[in-house]
């Protein structure tokens, strides 16, 4: 049995939500059942719309295949609870936790005819590159001090179903709102505008954020590097989490290696 392997069963995540695929390496309650005949199309409407965004995901059939196991896993599985509004946190900073949930967030939007947002909530590594390109000059930091509806500060991201609502712009102020009362309004205002939210949050090792947004939410996705992330971190956020009242929804492994040729363990 791997370290790896063992790292993940000890997390003791719920057997119902199970232990989420394990993503090749790459480069680089609270539940309302989603309603199929509800939000069918952001650009529907959302006309008003400013330019486009891309997410930076890899074009890779092994990580589209895993992604959408993931999302079968923690938004479409029959026998759990439904969850529209999900927190991705990686427990340390560079574990991959934005390519994760930019393939999340496609993958669901191309499973269901209803509306997915992702949201870029990592307001805490400024200045360093993020998994998303948006064309717009405003975003998720706009509408903590901005009023107006929340549609006007996301973007189309590819399918007319997708929608980012990104950082927007960053001040010094920024990441207190993530804990605010507004912050909580505006996650009310995403639930009654898209199906399905994925929210990219501030790695757990180092912030708070990750925490006070799965309080909010139906819960979070932890996000592991294999033979990086250590074990000691891992179990004592995940117990935190839990002592938090934090549903933890499942963990993914990143950037794995086999020891065998991936040809031959596709077919295992």
């Amino acid at each position: 049995m791997s370290k790896n392997f063992e790292l993940l069963q000890q997390l003791n995540i719920d057997a119902n939500a199970g232990v989420l695929p394990a993503f090749m390496p790459t480069d680089g309650s609270k539940n309302r059942g989603g309603d199929e005949t509800k939000n069918p199309s952001f650009l529907d409407q959302n006309q008003r719309a400013i330019g486009q965004a891309q997410l930076r995901v890899p074009d890779d059939r092994v990580a589209q295949a895993e992604a959408l196991k993931l999302v079968h896993s923690v938004f479409l599985s029959q026998g759990s609870l439904p969850r529209r509004a999900v927190v991705f946190a990686a427990i340390d900073s560079g574990n991959g936790c934005s390519q994760i949930c930019g393939l999340a967030a496609k993958a669901l939007a191309a499973s269901v005819r209803t509306s997915v947002c992702l949201v870029d909530a990592n307001f805490r590594s400024i200045g360093a590159p993020t998994g998303y390109n948006s064309s717009s000059p405003v975003g998720l930091a706009d509408s903590l001090r901005m009023p107006g509806p929340i549609r006007e500060f996301a973007v189309c991201a590819g399918p007319n179903n997708l929608a980012l609502l990104s950082r927007g712009t960053i001040t010094r102020e920024s990441p207190g709102f993530l804990t605010s009362r507004t912050m909580k309004t505006r996650l009310e205002d995403l639930r009654g505008e898209f199906a399905y939210i994925l929210i990219d949050a501030p790695p757990l090792n180092s912030f708070a954020d990750a925490v006070t947004l799965g309080q909010l939410t139906d819960g979070i996705v932890l996000v592991l590097e294999a033979n990086s992330t250590r074990r000691e971190s891992a179990l004592r956020i995940a117990e935190h989490l839990r002592t938090s009242e934090v549903n933890v929804l499942g963990a993914v492994l990143n950037k794995r290696t086999f020891p065998i040729p991936e040809a031959l363990y596709q077919i295992l």
